[in-house]
């Protein structure tokens, strides 16, 4: 092996993802395990997640061969608003159970916005059960969304979801505005139309299940329904208004499109690039360059090179020694 060891971390809904690695030759031995980690009265739950992580992470050091990690890079949704405990004592933990030296905690938009574009200015929309923009200047960091599906994520999966639903139950009903083919599709998905309720409001997981339509809201728009292409055109409209908000002033700004939504194409794609053209004139959009797994392997190795260049911020990204000692200081974040 040659150069210190890093460990990169993507924590979200869908469970745990973890690459271990070396300074100048990236990652050399990946690992995932389902279910997200725990949330309760204290945010993030800094047991479960250390519980959850070492053993893997154990595992990935002695597959690679390096006796211990000198850089940990935790990427964890919901670090912004739920993270203040696991900011007080993931570090330690990670120094006391792996040898982590520095270890990096930031927002999953933060490790999805480098893996899309890398360290440099613009914005990037993350689309998958939820949506959030993120932008920076390299002076500091600017979101918008992001606030879950009962109060916000507007144009991600979970929204176009339950909006292709809502169709789908308008056409059941009789009522203007429905669409049949979203009505067939929902009850190829979910069974007679009547009995989707009782299959939905019992579940924990809504924002999921209703995300697992968004797909086929995206083939019948394809296909040409009306309906279906209303609710991608509004989706747009929603990432638009996102990005707009969060992207730094530039003459040509870059904006990276990252998350699973994107798949859907030409029918997604086509009117968010009418509304973004609109709004900011001369914009490039460019699909991501890599997920938010990447992104954190990222900044670790930029850690590592000691070229980390991006801003700091005491809720979406930070720096931390063993027993708690900060290395960086925030630039700032608006929300």
């Amino acid at each position: 092996m040659t150069g210190p060891g890093f460990l990169a971390v993507d924590s979200g809904g869908s469970g745990l993802r973890a690459a271990v690695g070396a300074g100048g030759r990236g990652p050399l031995a990946r690992a995932a395990s389902g279910g997200p980690v725990r949330t309760g009265g204290r945010g993030i739950d800094p047991g479960h997640f250390v519980e959850r992580l070492v053993p893997m992470a154990r595992a990935l050091c002695a597959e690679a061969g390096i006796e211990r990690p000198e850089v940990a890079v935790v990427g964890a949704a919901g670090l912004a608003g739920l993270g203040d405990a696991l900011r007080a004592e993931l570090p330690d933990a990670l120094h006391r159970e792996l040898g982590v030296r520095r270890a990096a905690l930031a927002a999953d938009a933060v490790t999805a916005y480098v893996g899309a574009l890398g360290p440099r200015p613009g914005a990037v929309i993350a689309a998958g059960t939820g949506l959030v923009a993120i932008g920076t200047d390299l002076t500091g960091w600017r979101r918008a969304d992001g606030w879950g599906h009962l109060l916000g994520d507007c144009g991600g999966g979970a929204w176009v979801g339950r909006a292709g639903l809502e169709a789908a139950l308008r056409a059941h009903d009789g009522r203007r505005g429905g669409s049949t083919r979203l009505l067939a599709a929902a009850e190829d998905v979910f069974g007679p139309a009547a009995e989707l309720p009782g299959r939905l409001y019992p579940r924990t997981g809504r924002p999921a299940v209703l995300a697992s339509f968004a797909p086929r809201v995206g083939e019948c728009a394809a296909d040409g329904d009306p309906v279906a292409v209303q609710v991608l055109r509004a989706a747009a409209r929603h990432m638009a208004d996102s990005a707009e908000a969060v992207c730094p002033a530039a003459d040509a700004p870059v904006i990276g499109l990252a998350g699973g939504l994107f798949r859907m194409g030409a029918a997604l794609l086509d009117p968010l690039d009418e509304e973004l053209t609109e709004r900011l004139p001369g914009v490039r959009w460019v699909m991501a360059e890599g997920d938010p797994l990447d992104g954190a392997v990222r900044v670790a190795e930029d850690l590592l090179a000691g070229s980390f260049t991006l801003p700091y911020d005491e809720r979406m990204l930070c720096v931390t020694g063993p027993e708690g000692e900060v290395v960086t200081r925030a630039a700032g974040v608006r929300t």
